[in-house]
């Protein structure tokens, strides 16, 4: 029995090519696509692919977003990323949401192939060039997980201001106390989290989503 897909990708040409591609030996079958993230949502409300082939940039709601509201809804729907993007962060974040897969558009198509067949078995599948570059990611991720858990409330808060890029002035004025107050923190945090300025301090936070960047 095929495996039914929907493609979910805003460059018309490359949803031809992909459709031609896994049709190619009728073991897999392309039941729907989608030209952006509200388009793909949209459309699985009457459609039930085993495997969603999702892009991470997309219009309107890129495929991050898409997959965060297909986990949080429970769907059943598998997600494979197909993209571009070979920047562990996006790997990363998308682990962390909950993937199925994971696949760089520059891949073999047999191994696009083996991608889909295995996420529908229920398992798996992150492209295997990855795995060294995402181990060493979790790895650091877990010392910063260790070194956020050492600072304070206070200090939390004053990092997360820091990294969106408000002075010490700003950051008194807004919590309520002394500038003073605010430049001990400010040490402090540095100690904790092994910086030693406040451009390293907002990529940590970046980094470990502890703001949002728009």
């Amino acid at each position: 029995m095929a495996v039914n897909v929907m493609l979910a990708d805003d460059h018309s040409l490359v949803r031809e090519g992909l459709k031609s591609l896994l049709e190619l030996e009728g073991d897999i079958k392309v039941i729907a696509e989608a030209v952006d993230g509200a388009d793909c949502l949209s459309k699985l409300e009457t459609v039930s692919p085993d495997v969603l082939l999702l892009d991470i940039n997309m219009p309107v709601m890129n495929g991050l977003d898409v997959l965060k509201k297909l986990k949080d809804n429970r769907s059943n729907v598998k997600v494979l990323v197909l993209t571009v993007h070979n920047e562990i962060e996006y790997l990363m974040k998308a682990v962390d949401i909950g993937i199925d897969g994971y696949v760089l558009k520059d891949s073999e198509s047999s191994e696009l192939k083996k991608a889909i067949f295995t996420i529908a078995e229920g398992e798996t599948y992150i492209q295997p060039s990855l795995i060294p570059q995402l181990n060493s990611k979790r790895i650091e991720k877990d010392k910063d997980g260790a070194k956020i858990d050492n600072l304070t409330r206070r200090e939390l808060e004053v990092l997360k201001l820091l990294a969106v890029g408000k002075y010490n002035k700003e950051i008194a004025e807004e919590l309520d106390i002394s500038e003073r107050t605010v430049k001990n923190h400010v040490s402090n945090i540095f100690k904790k989290i092994d910086v030693t300025d406040r451009t390293q301090a907002a990529v940590f936070a970046i980094r470990n989503n502890l703001i949002e960047i728009f």
